[in-house]
């Protein structure tokens, strides 16, 4: 007799399978990774390797011994919460704090609620804000986009930069910039190509770009998130804009620095975390861009994706109650 098996989300049809979808993802990062590791160098590549390694470790630990079932880990899922978690911090980040992030996002924000499809939120992004607000000093030491910058010995300190470090090898990011009114904010090629400080993943809004497009042509995610986050950032931070463009940045600048794309394409679209059907899937990403521009512009901190993104997470569940997807055969 064939059985029924009801499981948890993400549910995944017309064969594709949770692992193909989570490396087809990481396939669409590898452009963004590539430009990471040319401006900074061995530290992107430290810095990487210690969220993938410490997120498998820590997931295959807690389902082997703590949870006592058989380890998910070849899935992909462990390895792209890794990657996604070190495209959102600086590369020169010591490596212990690393460790810390990714235990927070694969034990709290992941298993502590079942595992893969049960998290309510995106776990890199609980690991990367957590590491934000416990650290914030070293999580907003950002080097400077050239690989002759590295500093290993920076890896592996306390996190403590000396002044003379932080002078010759840092640098604000453009948002920075633009909020506190500093500095000169790169031109927008040099914007595009990632010539400018940030975290790994945030850097080259044309790499970036390139994964959305191979993202939608394989059919792993619908333009929907995307576009209205980016979408509702450009309108609102538009507006503002023409208001006084002496104080509010202009779109551009919005779009391409920060986290907004890397968010908008390789975040905010998480299945286990965002709406089911393409009516909530546009609500939420609304409230994705408004919530960014409000942080980006009134609050404390110069970027808010990563908050806009786990807010509205909490939301989601409201959404597809009130928005659920047709039911297949229903008329109205």
């Amino acid at each position: 007799m064939n059985k029924l098996i009801i499981s948890p989300p993400p549910h995944l049809h017309s064969g594709d399978s949770v692992s193909k979808d989570m490396y087809g993802v990481i396939i669409a990062l590898i452009p963004a990774y590539l430009v990471s590791i040319f401006y900074f160098g061995l530290g992107a590549l430290f810095v990487s390797a210690t969220a993938v390694v410490s997120c498998v470790a820590f997931e295959y630990i807690i389902q082997r011994f703590v949870m006592k079932r058989k380890p998910t880990i070849y899935d992909g899922s462990a390895l792209l919460t890794g990657l996604l978690l070190a495209f959102n911090l600086p590369s020169n980040l010591p490596l212990w704090i690393v460790v810390i992030g990714a235990f927070v996002a694969i034990a709290i924000a992941k298993m502590s609620f079942g595992g893969l499809g049960n998290n309510p939120f995106n776990p890199a992004l609980v690991g990367r804000v957590f590491l934000l607000i416990s650290f914030p000093a070293q999580m907003t030491t950002w080097p400077k986009p050239t690989v002759a910058n590295f500093n290993i010995q920076t890896l592996f300190s306390s996190g403590q930069y000396s002044q003379e470090y932080l002078d010759g090898f840092t640098g604000a990011t453009p948002l920075a910039m633009v909020k506190y009114h500093f500095g000169k904010v790169p031109d927008f090629f040099e914007m595009l190509i990632g010539n400018m400080g940030g975290s790994l993943g945030e850097v080259s809004a044309i790499a970036l770009l390139i994964g959305c497009a191979f993202l939608l042509i394989r059919r792993i995610i619908t333009w929907h998130i995307p576009v209205a986050v980016i979408g509702s950032t450009m309108l609102f931070t538009g507006i503002l804009h023409l208001i006084n463009p002496a104080i509010y940045a202009s779109p551009l600048i919005h779009l391409l620095t920060g986290g907004l794309l890397l968010g908008a394409i390789f975040m905010a679209t998480d299945y286990a975390t965002s709406p089911m059907s393409k009516t909530g899937m546009l609500i939420y990403g609304v409230g994705i861009g408004i919530i960014t521009v409000v942080i980006r512009v009134w609050g404390v901190y110069p970027e808010g994706i990563s908050f806009a993104i786990l807010i509205m997470n909490a939301f989601t569940p409201l959404i597809n109650i009130y928005f659920k997807p047709k039911r297949y055969g229903e008329n109205k």
